[in-house]
């Protein structure tokens, strides 16, 4: 059964930071190609930096990565870019958060991150410091790599459009959710829960497997490069898909759904997406 078609494809080399729209990509056990690559480690709490805690890393989102055959290129707010390989990286980066940091580009073994509750970010704000939970990430993911839980992320048009009907905005950009794999669907809104446990078949040979729904936190409703601040980003996601993404931790607000790669491949813009 066919599902929908590859409409855009994302990777984000930095963790947290704003990624770049690419056409086509090798796609390993690893994700895309350089997906996830390095991370900003925040040497005072030892935590990897993350947008998930808003308090004290929102300006995360004001600079951007893209991945090269020379190494990562950061773009500052500026527009100065600054290379993952020049000397002097971390002094910059750390000056430019506000916080001393090393850019790193491999997973520490136990590697956490703080959590906001995405609620007390919505009712406070995000210059007030909240309640944050400190989890260890990427349980899914090979090891040395910085994904959240596995190397692929998956999100529909469907999904998209059926929460821009309730936003006073009338529009969610996917930006703000950071998938992998955006796939133009006919679909209903959430489709996504539905492919859990199945296997996907994208273009000629990437073959995927969909693992659980995506939980959403409080970094979606943070100014985005040109899409400001939204605070539906999460509550309409909370409202309309709340559910339980794994046995036994309650329901979540969700959008999406993380997968593995079973067999590699190549995937390009256009790519029909079909169940196997």
């Amino acid at each position: 059964m066919i599902l929908g078609k590859i409409q855009a494809l994302r990777r984000h080399p930095v963790k947290s930071l704003l990624g770049e729209e690419i056409v086509s990509s090798e796609v390993t056990e690893r994700g895309l190609t350089g997906d996830r690559s390095a991370a900003l480690l925040d040497l005072e709490t030892g935590h990897v930096a993350s947008a998930k805690n808003p308090y004290l890393w929102r300006r995360l989102l004001t600079l951007s990565a893209a991945f090269t055959e020379r190494g990562i290129r950061i773009t500052q707010p500026t527009g100065t870019l600054l290379w993952s390989d020049e000397p002097g990286v971390d002094g910059v980066l750390s000056g430019l958060l506000g916080r001393e940091v090393a850019l790193i580009d491999t997973r520490p073994d136990g590697a956490t991150l703080q959590r906001s509750i995405p609620e007390e970010v919505l009712r406070h704000g995000v210059e007030v410091e909240v309640p944050n939970a400190v989890v260890e990430f990427g349980r899914a993911a090979p090891a040395g790599t910085f994904f959240d839980h596995a190397p692929l992320h998956l999100l529909t048009t469907a999904t998209l459009d059926g929460m821009a009907v309730h936003s006073p905005r009338g529009v969610l950009g996917a930006a703000r959710y950071r998938p992998n794999l955006v796939i133009r669907s006919d679909g209903p809104p959430f489709a996504e829960n539905d492919w859990v446990d199945r296997e996907l078949a994208i273009g000629a040979d990437l073959r995927i497997r969909v693992l659980i729904p995506t939980p959403r936190c409080a970094m979606p409703t943070l100014a985005h490069g040109v899409f400001p601040p939204d605070t539906y980003a999460y509550s309409l996601p909370d409202r309309f898909n709340r559910i339980e993404p794994l046995p036994g931790i309650g329901p979540l607000a969700c959008a999406g759904v993380y997968a593995q790669v079973l067999r590699p491949g190549r995937i390009s813009l256009g790519d029909v997406v079909r169940t196997v």
